[in-house]
């Protein structure tokens, strides 16, 4: 047994010497305490790295074009009135949304942006302030409820009478026909319509919610006046103009987003700002979006988009000879490629490997640089004792 145990010795390749032979200087203890500092820094980072996710990415063919997308916006108006902002969805199929309201809220700003509602509602002329709203039910109390009020010559098969000034400007728009002067209207002029139109000029708006849009080319825009379709033409009603009213385009985009966010998604016009030196400005962003599969390490799989943008901006009407309608545009089309993030977890062999060349470089460079300090300052010693005998 003896000698087995005198054989296994003969192995070692880490011989000890004897500790009556071993010298401790404050050199060394320096050296080892920077490198135990070092070692433990290092460790941290590389456990952190292991702990965090490793995403790897490729390109694929998007072959999922039937989904339906969200896009979700958040946009500030700090001059224009609610009533005033209208928004409209189209895409290259054909599919058209007009005067979008579903999924969409407006918040009334005082013009320094603070808000005036403490919560967001759907605005509309008829629904201006709380203290039209109160006006206009004492007026209808007054009025027979069974009454049926002219639309003007826009009836149709599911709209025989217009009560209200807004039942007026939808069968103009379901008829294609432009709402001009409200002030011929019973209807709006009994509710103060253009009165209420001005003091909107007066007022910011924040808008924000999502468009369901299918997933083609296509675009949607913020502009003056309700729109509708006159011989297949997309046409917005510019009576909300009527009077000197100005359109400052002036926004500021808080957020806006093709799909659900997913880790790491950088979206290029969040917080941005566009100050309108004129009134009339028109200002479109072509979009480019790139369809997203994110398949997190749990196997649930995200799908989004990302986006670079271009923007353009002009002043439009008749003083500048430029065509356009003033407003906030967004011309978007998608790649025919897909971009793929996989989660995966980090190999922990390939952390045990980087925390060993950790441990054993330092130790070994630390050893290095204590037998040269070391045998440096010994040399040094001999030689100023020398001088001294001499």
């Amino acid at each position: 047994m003896d000698t087995i145990v005198g054989r296994l010795k003969s192995f070692d390749a880490y011989p000890k010497t004897l500790e009556d032979f071993r010298t401790k200087t404050y050199g060394g203890a320096m050296i080892t305490l920077i490198s135990a500092i070092i070692m433990s820094l290092l460790f941290l980072s590389e456990l952190n790295y292991y702990l965090t996710l490793q995403v790897d990415q490729e390109l694929i063919v998007d072959t999922m074009r039937d989904q339906k997308m969200k896009i979700f916006l958040d946009i500030t108006f700090p001059r224009i009135g609610c009533p005033l902002v209208s928004i409209d969805a189209m895409d290259v199929s054909g599919e058209s949304q007009i005067d979008v309201i579903s999924n969409l809220f407006k918040q009334r700003l005082h013009l320094n942006g603070s808000s005036i509602d403490a919560e967001a509602e759907k605005h509309d002329l008829e629904e201006h302030s709380s203290k039209s709203t109160a006006e206009k039910q004492v007026n209808e109390t007054q009025l027979d409820t069974d009454r049926c009020e002219s639309c003007y010559g826009a009836e149709n098969i599911n709209q025989k009478c217009c009560n209200t000034c807004n039942d007026v400007r939808e069968a103009y728009r379901v008829k294609g026909w432009a709402f001009v002067n409200a002030e011929n209207i019973i209807q709006c002029k009994r509710e103060g319509y253009s009165e209420k139109l001005k003091d909107s000029q007066n007022e910011g708006c924040r808008l924000f919610g999502f468009l369901l849009v299918s997933k083609v080319a296509g675009n949607f825009h913020i502009a003056p006046g309700r729109s509708f379709q006159s011989s297949h033409v997309h046409v917005h009603d510019l009576n909300v103009m009527q009077g000197g009213l100005t359109w400052n385009t002036s926004h500021t985009i808080q957020h806006i987003g093709f799909g659900e966010d997913y880790p790491g998604l950088v979206n290029p016009l969040d917080s941005t700002s566009q100050f309108a030196e004129k009134a009339m400005m028109m200002y479109t962003y072509y979009v480019k979006i790139v369809p997203t599969l994110y398949a997190k390490v749990s196997g649930d799989l995200l799908y989004s988009n990302q986006f670079s943008v271009t923007k353009h901006f002009k002043s439009v009407g008749v003083a500048t000879g430029e065509s356009g309608l003033p407003g906030v545009f967004f011309i978007y089309e998608f790649s025919p490629m897909m971009v793929k993030y996989q989660e995966k977890n980090r190999s922990l062999f390939h952390f045990l490997t980087s925390l060993c060349a950790i441990i054993g470089g330092i130790f070994t460079v630390a050893g290095l640089i204590d037998a040269v300090l070391y045998h440096s300052i010994r040399s040094i010693q001999k030689k100023i004792e020398l001088g001294k005998v001499n």
